[in-house]
């Protein structure tokens, strides 16, 4: 909103500084700083309010060290993270964008979600929460908004390279690279980039060519089939890495950084160019929002850290999850997840890989057997005797060499 205010008052009156909200890196500058004050500085006020409800965290004895401590762990503290998400966004974004609309209705949604799954936990004693189906359905019901506007609204397009004559019917740009001159058109697209792969991009529509010259009009079941996956796979993978103290939260503000680097890049005809990567008009808005991720997750780290004071609960985890996944898929990103979110991506095998097997072999053994000493993966290491602040410091760290990879792959090709 600060946007359109400081915008007119340029246009009319010429303030000094008033021109500087025209910049996305300011804009995403001022919205980290609110939101790491707004998370820094309320986040203590809303734990004092948990304490006073009694919003303590029911801990299931597992045999871990330190677990017994966490009784009475103010809960929920995901609401503060959702504050430092929205107000700067709201303050600092331009509002009339899809792509930050779309933004405000994930982190709602997925918060909204984590709440009610918080709230039976914590209030009616319900250890199991919200059903796992309620679950399910809400994430696909926010993955099918989101496939179904990037498809049909008529401002989220790429930018394209295209040989004369143009098929599609949208105006034609011309470039000048050197003293070769080329023509681009912004057209609807299911494309996306892929990572280790000559061109850098990947169509959905093209998954259905077994289908003849017509598959094209299936391309919205298999694009949309590809976001439930990819919103119910993150968003799942975020909750799970949710066990230590500072596990999830750190992880999240490092693959938020870089989904910023990314977004920026694609957003910037200049970057996009440079890389050969699609440019995507209007997604540089995207960089303010993940700033006020970024610094919202930051800030509860404040009080979040080992040993923590307060934790995020699903209201924060699922948001960040469904957050971290739209946003990719926006950027047209979302195939590096794998590697960006590693982290997320192996709780969640270790979970399913323990599962099975263990079911496989109570089958056919007659006794459950184990891969790992307990799953997630981060419990396996507290069984094994690492601290957890020793965990989440070396999770960090390989979340950095992913986030690191994750930028070089948009050269390595």
């Amino acid at each position: 909103m600060l946007y359109y205010l400081f915008t007119w008052l340029d246009k009319h009156y010429d303030i000094p500084g008033a021109g500087l909200f025209q910049f996305i890196s300011f804009r995403t500058g001022m919205a980290v700083i609110l939101s790491l004050l707004l998370t820094t500085v309320y986040g203590s006020r809303l734990i004092r309010i948990l304490r006073a409800k009694q919003v303590g965290e029911t801990v299931r004895n597992l045999g871990l060290d330190g677990q017994i401590q966490k009784q009475g762990t103010p809960t929920m503290g995901g609401l503060i993270i959702l504050l430092g998400i929205l107000a700067p966004t709201l303050l600092f974004a331009r509002i009339d964008n899809i792509y930050i609309i779309l933004m405000l209705i994930t982190t709602v949604w997925m918060g909204a979600i984590g709440f009610v799954d918080d709230y039976i936990k914590v209030f009616k004693k319900d250890k199991e929460g919200l059903a796992g189906r309620f679950k399910i359905m809400g994430q696909v019901g926010l993955a099918l908004i989101i496939g179904w506007t990037m498809y049909f609204h008529p401002d989220i397009v790429v930018r394209e390279q295209v040989t004369l004559p143009a098929k599609a019917q949208a105006s034609l740009d011309v470039h000048k690279r050197g003293d070769q001159f080329y023509y681009t058109q912004d057209i609807k697209s299911t494309i996306t980039n892929v990572p280790f792969y000559k061109d850098n991009e990947f169509d959905y529509a093209k998954v259905l060519t077994v289908f003849g010259d017509q598959y094209e009009k299936y391309s919205l079941v298999v694009f949309l089939l590809f976001v439930i996956v990819i919103v119910t796979a993150v968003s799942n993978g975020a909750n799970l890495t949710d066990g230590i103290d500072g596990l999830a939260t750190g992880t999240s503000a490092i693959i938020g950084i870089t989904l910023a680097i990314l977004a920026y890049v694609s957003g910037n005809t200049i970057f996009a160019d440079y890389l050969n990567i699609m440019y995507i008009p209007y997604s540089g808005e995207l960089v303010i929002f993940a700033g006020a991720f970024v610094g919202a997750c930051v800030g509860f780290l404040w009080y979040n850290s080992y040993p923590a004071q307060v934790f995020m609960g699903d209201t924060g985890s699922l948001a960040i999850g469904g957050i971290i996944a739209a946003f990719a898929i926006m950027i047209r990103k979302e195939l590096l997840i794998p590697v960006l979110c590693g982290v997320f991506l192996v709780e969640n095998l270790s979970v399913i890989m323990q599962v099975s097997y263990f079911k496989y072999t109570k089958k056919k053994y007659g006794e459950g057997r184990r891969i790992f000493l307990m799953s997630p993966l981060h419990h396996h290491y507290q069984k094994k005797g690492y601290h957890e602040a020793k965990i989440v410091t070396r999770f960090w760290i390989v979340g950095i060499i992913l986030a690191i990879l994750t930028i070089v792959t948009l050269k390595l090709r």
